[in-house]
């Protein structure tokens, strides 16, 4: 694999070059703390050379979501280059130009139109340059496969031989710059093969577990298995004695910029040998104010604060007066925290000198990791270096910088490279888990079946609660999407929103609250069905047969079309067969859900065994995420999300006691497995407008659309996940 200083060399020995700036979109997901920028409107680079090669630096981290493939398609159809003289190159780590963050689903939806303009401005000036190499008019020429091509001579000049003359022309404005067609794109929309398949094949593919340094130590912690606690003492001799420790260490909680729980490192000439030293260790514990906190006394905790009022935030009508007439529906669902579980533990490898520090992480966020370590270290963040590698999953967990707090930690300490390695133990009980969640619904159906109100009083352990500063904090800022921006039109609504204390770390997961809130909605949605008597489809389409836009909260910028969204509706249905028969003992349950400006419904094919455990047979599902890219990599970004979503509705979760996670590994944190996985079909809506999010859309759907399939089978309610047994 070329290295970026390899290709710099390269690139100089070759002479000149054409390069284009382009900024990326702020994501609007990142938590990362932000460095002041100085003003500048290349946040990432496009690289012409003499052999026509174009490579694209990008800031944007490959975690299996196809990033690396679909940034460069968008780049190379608007250059007007063939895909094959394409590269893609990670960027440096340099807040001050590049826009950092992979998540939120918005690594395409935020690109491309940046890039389509970074090719364009490009383009434009290798068709000037030609122009003037020929000495005719500009407007005879046209850019084509590479080359530019003049008048009905059919003249051509490969782009290899304009970079030279191109590149001191002045940069177009990027926002004026002309932009193709969409009808004449020629990659973007097409299948193509992914650019990190092959490397991850043949075994060269570099992930952070992989980093190998010169001299390298390795380093695993000691952690409170309490949340909170911490060591009151250790006695190290028995790890000094295992074979190859180095060195044990304390390492103190950070609270600020990372959330790192401190505990007692162990370094080592092995992973193996450090993993041994810990075993060794004899720690006593301070256990912390949380070791008493349970799944039980969290419960009982939901119960109480869901009994009062909480903050209103929506209210249309007057909800109280409406539900008194009509018939009543009242629920209450449940949802437990939710291990990350990524495939690759978390890790990180640092080289710490004196007036320098260079680290290799696998991580969404290389600007939050250059901070921590600056933090840790005390030098400044341009003396920091990190390398991003490719990764073995993020799903939200790889946000954060405790591993990358802990490694630096270790590696100023002990000066010399670490790599800090987290065991899959270590990675179930000390995670930011998604939020558990209480929601209490009540509504109210009219004499003619229709949906006359809706109150909502959600309770759960807040994302923002536990990471602003009190006097900052706004609680709802994470939990109420999915739920606040109901698509329904039922004309008295109320939304209420209270917190609940928790020692139990929280952040974001895939899909955020909309994979908690979908769940919630849609399950009550289907309830509301079978009060009024009507078919769960025809009770979507009805509440739906009035387009609007919805704009939920005020300060959002997402904009739900209630058009769409019933499109997806029909198309999942209809893919399904909704309303034809089944085989006797399985049933069908429909659901929809938008987020991060996609609409996708899914419609689950369910059974229960004998022994009643559920199993899903199929899953057919509706996506518009505005014009398809990677039409492959979109399918690959929706199975995942069914597959992540199946596995918390149907097995895992994670329970407190004494404060510490019970679970530990995937014997008691279950996932799918390959011979339980349904058929999945995906199908996509053909679009013009603008691409939106969809490495998260996919997950919302699922565990409603199995709940409510098997309310259709066997007529039991299922609001509390995981659905174990029916």
């Amino acid at each position: 694999m070329t290295t970026r200083r390899a290709f710099l060399k390269t690139g100089a020995a070759g002479g000149a070059a054409l390069v284009v700036g382009f900024r990326f979109s702020a994501d609007a997901f990142a938590q990362a703390p932000q460095e002041k920028k100085t003003p500048n409107p290349f946040d990432a680079w496009v690289h012409i050379d003499k052999s026509g090669t174009v490579t694209l630096i990008t800031a944007k981290s490959e975690m299996g979501q196809g990033a690396l493939t679909a940034l460069p398609m968008i780049l190379a159809d608007e250059l007007e280059v063939d895909w094959s003289g394409v590269r893609v190159e990670q960027a440096p780590t340099d807040p001050s130009i590049y826009d950092h963050g992979t998540g939120g689903s918005g690594s395409v939806a935020g690109s491309y139109l940046p890039l389509r303009q970074a090719g364009a401005a490009a383009r434009e000036m290798l068709i000037s340059a030609a122009a003037t190499a020929w000495n005719v008019e500009r407007a005879t020429c046209r850019a084509e496969k590479g080359y530019v091509v003049h008048g009905p001579r059919r003249r051509r000049l490969a782009y290899a031989e304009l970079v030279e003359a191109a590149s001191k022309l002045a940069i177009p404005d990027l926002k004026k710059v002309p932009l193709k067609n969409p009808d004449d794109f020629r990659i973007v929309g097409q299948p193509i093969p992914r650019t990190d398949i092959p490397s991850k094949v043949d075994g060269s593919a570099r992930f952070g577990i992989d980093v190998r340094v010169p001299n390298l130590l390795y380093a695993v912690v000691a952690r409170c298995p309490t949340f909170g606690g911490k060591p009151a003492r250790f006695d190290a001799t028995k790890a000094k004695a295992v074979r190859g420790v180095r060195q044990v260490l304390e390492i103190p909680a950070v609270a600020a910029g990372g959330h790192s729980a401190g505990g007692v490192a162990v370094v080592a000439d092995s992973t193996w040998a450090a993993i041994q030293g810990r075993k060794a260790l004899e720690i006593e514990w301070d256990h912390g104010p949380h070791a008493g906190e349970s799944s039980q006394t969290l419960r009982q905790s939901f119960e109480t604060i869901a009994a009062q009022p909480g903050k209103v935030v929506r209210n249309d009508g007057d909800a109280a007066a409406a539900l008194s007439g009509g018939t009543k529906v009242e629920a209450v669902y449940e949802l437990p925290f939710q291990a990350h579980a990524t495939m690759e533990p978390m890790n990180c490898t640092v080289d710490i000198r004196a007036d320098r520090a260079e680290a290799w992480s696998p991580t969404q966020a290389p600007d939050w990791t250059r901070s921590a370590i600056a933090k840790v270290t005390g030098l400044p963040p341009t003396s920091i270096k990190v390398n991003t590698t490719l990764m073995g999953g993020g799903f939200g967990r790889r946000y954060q910088a405790d591993f990358v707090i802990e490694a630096a930690q270790v590696g100023k300490a002990v000066g010399a490279p670490v790599q800090l390695l987290w065991t899959r133990e270590d990675d179930m009980q000390h995670d930011f888990y998604r939020p558990a969640a209480y929601h209490r619904l009540s509504g109210a159906i009219d004499a003619k079946g229709n949906a006359v109100a809706w109150h909502h009083r959600i309770v759960s352990t807040s994302i923002r609660s536990f990471w602003d500063p009190p006097d900052r904090a706004k609680p709802e800022a994470s939990e109420i999407g999915g739920a606040v921006d109901l698509a329904y039109a039922v004309p008295n609504l109320r939304i209420e929103y209270a917190p609940a204390p928790s020692g139990v770390p929280v952040a974001w997961w895939r899909s955020v609250e909309a994979s908690i809130n979908a769940f919630v909605v849609e399950g009550f949605v289907d309830e509301l069905a079978a009060a009024a008597k009507v078919d769960p489809l025809a009770f979507r389409q009805r509440l739906l047969a009035e387009p609007r836009m919805i704009k939920q909260p005020p300060d959002s910028e997402s904009v739900l079309d209630t058009r769409r969204f019933k499109a997806v509706l029909d198309l999942a249905a209809a893919k399904a067969g909704w309303g034809s028969a089944l085989p006797a003992g399985r049933g069908r349950g429909i659901t929809c859900a938008f987020s991060f400006d996609s609409y996708v419904a899914e419609v689950a094919e369910v059974s229960v065994d004998k022994a009643g455990i559920p199993h899903v047979h199929r899953m057919v599902c509706a996506v518009d995420c505005g014009r398809v890219v990677h039409p492959d990599g979109v399918r690959a970004q929706v199975e995942s999300a069914v597959v992540y979503g199946l596995s918390a509705a149907l097995k895992g979760a994670i329970t407190i006691a004494n404060g510490r996670a019970e679970q530990s590994n995937f014997h008691d944190f279950e996932v799918m497995r390959i011979a339980e996985m349904p058929v999945v079909e995906v199908h996509l809506v053909p679009s013009t407008e603008r691409p939106t999010g969809i490495g998260e859309p996919g997950l919302p759907p699922a565990a409603p659309a199995v709940a409510n399939a098997l309310f259709a089978v066997t007529g039991k309610r299922l609001r509390r996940l995981p659905i174990l047994r029916v």
